[in-house]
């Protein structure tokens, strides 16, 4: 994947000013009567026809070469027609831009009439398999949505977005996708941790890439209003365009919302197995497909805590927390549930609610064993197995990554003293709280009925190996990574923004080319902003 100093790329069909844009969500659905872009309550719409406000400078800085290509389309210069397109300084004449209207439940509580208030979809391509993708403009200017918001975006908060995008697409967890990142060369005033200094920072437009950005919210708008019509179209778009196979009627809303709890409870299961932290689970941030959706104060597991948020807005009720985040997809889905009530019988709803718990459960103990290098899982033994292991990481501060990355090479033909063994996990370990006599005690005997398991399945170490690194990646996503690249692009060098992308083409490698992406998070970034937590300012 080429990010950075874009240049030509080869074998590509279509140039971006060449497309032609379809506008099935704008032809197909109610929108907005009024044209005049003005912060308002929008009803009995699905959207609101707006175009993208100019930007002074447009300059590509990144862009996922593999996306381009899947799409069908190629980028040549780092300014250009292409660049205004993505800038949102072009619009062409096929494409309709809109904003799309939604609601909802923003840390626990109904906030109403939300909608994309600094994000733009241009229209849809049509990939060379006949695939549908929305291009969207995130931090393209004012839309009827922006509340009080300037409709903008920062450099900061959008090269995270971009980065973690296709970090997670890497990963193989269901995501929008980005596919690249313009500077404007505009300023933006952002108060990033919402305590009165607020201070100038470069504008950015990171164009976002996904088969439909509907979100729960979008049904529930619909539903609070009364809008029962709309709400049943717009359901009946999703289906018709994502689903075709499930028909049309009751039974196809029916299948649509147990696979949506289906998918909902497996995302869960991959953001926990990689150590992700959404830190913003509002149901307007909730994929009506099953992605992750809007990357804000997200981050990465280091020190294992199950109650860790990387969200500022978060820390006095820790509400997203890592270890509360499948329990909150559920309330979630619930939300999403009471909004299909006007349309949808209640049995077929109870019945879609109630997979989400054993899917869940079944995948991700299959998850975790997997990351133990286990195939099969043998009932209540294992599970007390995973839970001690918890408690160990727990115990002392252990990094989530790098302990499973290192379990992969630990010893079982060898008789090895308990410090020995817990020599080989000293890359993992935050503090020396590793030393002390309690702990010992325990991981020594974790350690031994782990490889008693091990050995007893008789998987052989190749084996085992490869299973273990299909899952436990090297490399993730780490926030003090990204701020540290984020410094450097704001002295013009932007090339540790091409040498994290260049390490998330292969996340379960060792990577020993990038060997400094693997180590765990150095102290001076523990409290440093941006590298221990984000807010959700832009």
């Amino acid at each position: 994947m080429t990010v950075t100093i874009p240049g030509i790329l080869l074998g590509m069909k279509k140039n971006l000013e060449s497309m032609v844009f379809s506008n099935s969500f704008v032809e197909e659905l109610p929108g907005d009567p009024n044209l005049v872009n003005s912060v308002r309550n929008v009803s009995k719409a699905c959207y609101s026809l707006v175009q993208p406000e100019p930007v002074g400078s447009p300059k590509l800085i990144a862009y996922s070469e593999e996306l381009f290509a899947m799409l069908g389309i190629g980028v040549a210069e780092k300014t250009g027609i292409a660049v205004d397109i993505l800038s949102g300084n072009l619009v062409l004449g096929s494409m309709k831009p809109y904003a799309a209207r939604y609601g909802g439940h923003q840390f626990g509580h109904w906030a109403g009439q939300l909608g994309d208030g600094r994000a733009i979809t241009l229209g849809e391509i049509l990939n060379p398999e006949g695939s549908r993708f929305e291009i969207q403009l995130k931090g393209a200017g004012e839309t009827p949505y922006s509340r009080r918001g300037d409709g903008r975006a920062v450099f900061r908060s959008s090269l995270r977005e971009f980065l973690c995008s296709e970090a997670m697409a890497y990963l193989g967890i269901p995501t929008t996708r980005a596919l690249s990142l313009v500077s404007t060369g505009d300023m933006v005033m952002r108060d990033m941790f919402y305590d009165g200094n607020a201070e100038l920072e470069p504008g950015a437009v990171v164009c976002r890439v996904a088969p439909s950005f509907l979100r729960f919210g979008s049904f529930e708008i619909l539903a609070d209003s009364s809008e029962n019509d709309i709400l049943e179209k717009l359901l009946q778009y999703l289906i018709r365009h994502h689903f075709p196979e499930y028909g049309t009627g009751k039974e196809a809303y029916a299948r649509w919302f147990y696979e949506i709890c289906k998918r909902t409870a497996l995302l869960m299961v991959d953001w926990q197995r990689v150590g992700f932290v959404h830190g913003v689970m509002n149901t307007d941030n909730m994929s009506a497909l099953g992605l992750t959706l809007d990357y804000g104060p997200y981050g990465w597991l280091e020190v294992f805590d199950p109650s860790w948020t990387p969200n500022t807005t978060d820390f006095s009720t820790h509400r997203y927390a890592y270890g509360k985040q499948p329990e909150i997809a559920y309330w979630n889905l619930t939300c999403l549930a009471s909004s299909l009530l006007p349309i949808l019988d209640k049995k077929y709803i109870e019945e879609g609610l109630s997979i989400y718990a054993p899917t869940f459960n079944q995948a991700y103990h299959e998850a975790f064993f997997h990351k133990l290098g286990f195939l099969e899982h043998n009932g209540a033994e294992d599970e007390i197995l995973l839970g001690e292991l918890m408690s160990l990481l727990v115990a002392v501060e252990t990094d989530f990554t790098l302990f499973f990355r290192l379990l992969i090479d630990l010893p079982f033909h060898e008789e090895l003293t308990t410090e020995d063994l817990i020599s080989g996990f000293l890359p993992a370990y935050y503090d020396e709280s590793y030393k002390q006599e309690s702990y010992k005690r325990q991981f020594g005997s974790w350690i031994r009925k782990y490889r008693q398991k091990t050995q007893k399945q008789g998987l052989d170490s190749l084996k085992r190996r490869e299973l273990m690194q299909r899952v436990n990646p090297s490399f993730v996503l780490r926030n003090y990574l990204v701020q540290e690249a984020i410094d450097m692009a704001s002295n013009g060098d932007y090339s540790r923004i091409a040498e994290l992308m260049d390490g998330l083409k292969n996340p379960y490698a060792d990577l020993p080319e990038h060997k400094q992406f693997t180590k765990r998070r150095p102290e001076w970034a523990r409290h440093k902003p941006g590298c221990s937590a984000l807010s959700c300012s832009s």
